[in-house]
This record gives C-alpha cells, structure tokens and sequence, in this order.
C-alpha cells in the first residue's frame, strides 16, 4: 500500500461510518457485515464503535471464495436453504435495535458463468427468509448504513489500465475516499452540510406533490405515477429512537416512491448493473400500467429477466431517485461497477419493494394498506441507472401543468 497516509485515513473512514454512518451511542448493538480481506477495517470499525459506547460489536464476514465454491458445487436446494437458527439471529437483532454496518468490496463478476437458476432461487430464498429485517430497514426502524472497501478484484475492473494490483486497489481507494470527502479537513461536518443541502431539494419537491414525473432521453420515454402523500427524502434518516443516520455512504440523491400501478414507457439504463455477482449491461425496460412487460439486456438478459421474476412486486417500481450529472462521482468519469457508486452518478429507479418511510404515515402501516396506497412491496429492492446529461424530466401537477424538473441531466 503506497497510498499517502493510509493507516491514518482508513481510522478517519472507520470513525465516519461509526458516528456519521450509523450515529453509535452508548448502549447500541451494532452488526457489521464486512468481506474477509478487509479485516483491518473491521476492526478499527469495531474499536471505534466500543469507543463511542456500542455494547456489543457482532462481526458477520463475507468471503467471495467460500460464495463462489458454494454455489458452484452445492445443490439448488442446499443454496436456498436458510436455516431457522439465522433467521431466528436476524429477529434478534431487530429486537435490540441493532444498527447495522454493511462494508462490501465484492468481485462484481464473482458469479459469473455459473447457474443463474441457482443464484436466483438462493436469492428468493434470503429475501423471504429475511423480510423482517428488510422491512425493518425500509421503515427505519433502525439505523443502517451500506459503505465500501476496495478489493483486488474489484479494483481490477475499474482500473483495468493500472499494471499492478498495488496501484490499482490504491487508485479503488482514493476514489472511495473522494467520494465521502474523507479528504475534507472535517467529513463529518461536510456530511452534516451535504444533508442540509439535499434536505433542503426533498422539501421543494415535497411541497409541489407532483402526480408523475416524464422522462426523456435517448431511448427513453417512461411516466412515473407519484402516490398521493408521498415523500422525498434526502441523504439523512431517522430511526425509530429519533436518531438520524446515513444509509448510503455515499450518496448524492434524494428519493422517493412511485405508485407501483402507474408506471408507463420504455426506460434504458445508462450504467451496467452489478447483480448477483454477474454484470448486466444494455438494459431496456417496457412498463405498462406499472409492471415490466419486456426485459431486454445485451450482456447478462437472463440473470436480469429472473430478477423480474422473482415474485410480483419485482417486475414493479420500488423508488425513483434524482442525481444530477454533475454530481462529483459522476464527473470523476469513473464507472465503479458497483451500484452504491454508481446510483450516485446518474438518475435511478429500483424494481422490489418501496421504502414505508417514503409515505406520509407509511412506518405505521401494515403491508396491505401500503400495497393500497400504491407502495410496491416485494422480497427484492434492486437499483438500475438510467440518467445522463441529455435526460429531461418533467414533474406533472395534479392539473395536468408541467414543471422542469431536470434539462439535461441538471436541476431545471
């Protein structure tokens, strides 16, 4: 590692995700979910969450071999097969109120070429097994934030012109760390401005309560039903103890949820997709009355098609979220082949389930009566990019009058 000051940024990262992440106070449970040869981060993050108060840090790690091995040579059966005792570990930590850290420096090919069935039906499996917490999150119940860590592999595409494996993971990290203002001479008050400032672009939509919204780009031209009470959010949440949280680290959007029934055109994705370890590329998708009609891909069409499939709110709208093009990853030129990144560089939408806190009252709702208010909900949330610097969109007023939203991939 060549990196200037590695040792001492990477303890700034750490400390970042811990206070500004997930905001550890005394007393908190925290669960973090890190890759295995990123253990020297796991554990400056474990140090700094015991320094903050945390009771208890519980470590889950991640290992792309061990994942690869398993789904090459396991059966369809043996992979979507959860066992009672992990499940029973998840409710636990939503009892407690854990917060949850979620490092990831995963290979984006590591699936690639091995049964995509197979893949597809561990991925149904986890995502019935575990809806609890997934809707525990998505009402924010409790903190939760998704950060990176760069990998060999990972790195390698990204920087597939660097010679060496050194330069490349260095170059992986200092992209990481420009795009969270690690660099900046204090992040967390960056962060606290950053929220500030698309708090403050959440509120202007909020008072407008468009009824849809009108893309345009090249190969574009999709409508967007917005839900009566919806609510855009910015880079903060609060928990269900009052809290406020990052969830995306980083981010550059503000978000919210679409009516799932209404949702008509054809949308093309702008950036490739990391998805079950395959890289999807060329997407196109055709809605009518809210659902995916047709799906087509020019690199990994079937994994994506059994993504649609998974269950009927899969093949639905779950957020529709705001990025301009200028947004500093997007300007950087990179693509990180890694949604966390990338969503951040473009306009996106995410096919699965809604978020509840995206709806006025919708944390204190049942399943049904969000499904009623148009909230899609599935066992699935999956982000594709579709924004560029020649999309336009439209907000339309329950009049029928239109307002620029964007032009040309900038605030209108």
């Amino acid at each position: 590692m060549v990196l200037p000051n590695f040792e001492e940024n990477l303890k700034k990262y750490a400390n970042l995700l811990v206070t500004t992440g997930v905001n550890v106070s005394e007393g908190h449970t925290i669960v973090l979910s890190i890759d295995v040869d990123q253990a020297p981060l796991a554990r400056l993050i474990t140090e700094a969450a015991y320094e903050k108060g945390a009771k208890e840090v519980i470590v889950k790690w991640v290992d792309d071999h061990i994942t690869r091995s398993t789904f090459k040579h396991a059966s369809k059966e043996v992979v979507s097969d959860v066992p009672q005792y992990r499940i029973d570990e998840s409710l636990a930590h939503i009892e407690k109120g854990a917060s949850r850290i979620s490092v990831r420096s995963s290979d984006p090919d590591s699936l690639k070429g091995l049964d995509s069935t197979k893949i597809a039906a561990a991925q149904k499996a986890n995502g019935r097994a575990f809806s609890a917490m997934r809707k525990a999150t998505q009402a924010n119940k409790v903190s939760w934030v998704v950060a990176a860590a760069a990998g060999e592999k990972w790195a390698e595409k990204v920087f597939p012109e660097l010679e060496t494996a050194e330069e490349r993971v260095d170059a992986l990290w200092d992209a990481i760390f420009k795009a969270i203002h690690l660099y900046d001479e204090d992040p967390v008050k960056t962060w606290e401005e950053k929220d500030k400032t698309l708090e403050s672009k959440a509120e202007e939509l909020n008072k407008e309560q468009f009824v849809a919204l009108h893309y345009t780009a090249p190969g574009t031209d999709l409508t967007v039903g917005l839900p009566e009470g919806h609510l855009w959010e910015g880079a903060g949440s609060l928990n269900a103890r009052g809290e406020r949280f990052m969830a995306n680290m980083p981010t550059e959007e503000v978000f919210t949820a679409p009516d799932a029934n209404r949702v008509d055109g054809v949308v093309v994705s702008t950036k490739p997709l990391s998805y079950a370890g395959n890289i999807i590329e060329g997407m196109e998708f055709h809605f009518k009355d809210g659902k995916v009609v047709d799906v087509k891909a020019k690199e990994g069409e079937d994994v994506i098609k059994q993504l649609v499939d998974t269950d009927e709110g899969s093949a639905r709208l779950g957020e529709v979220a705001l990025v301009p093009d200028a947004s500093p990853i997007s300007q950087s030129g990179l693509t990180f082949f890694n949604t966390l990144f990338d969503e951040n560089a473009s306009n996106h939408f995410a096919l699965g389930s809604a978020y509840a806190f995206n709806l006025k009252g919708g944390t204190d709702m049942t399943e049904d009566e969000l499904k009623e208010a148009g909230l899609n909900r599935s066992d699935v949330h999956v982000d594709f990019m579709v924004g560029s610097d020649e999309m336009d969109i439209d907000g339309i007023r329950a009049d029928g009058t239109r307002v620029p939203v964007f032009r040309k991939g900038a605030w209108a």
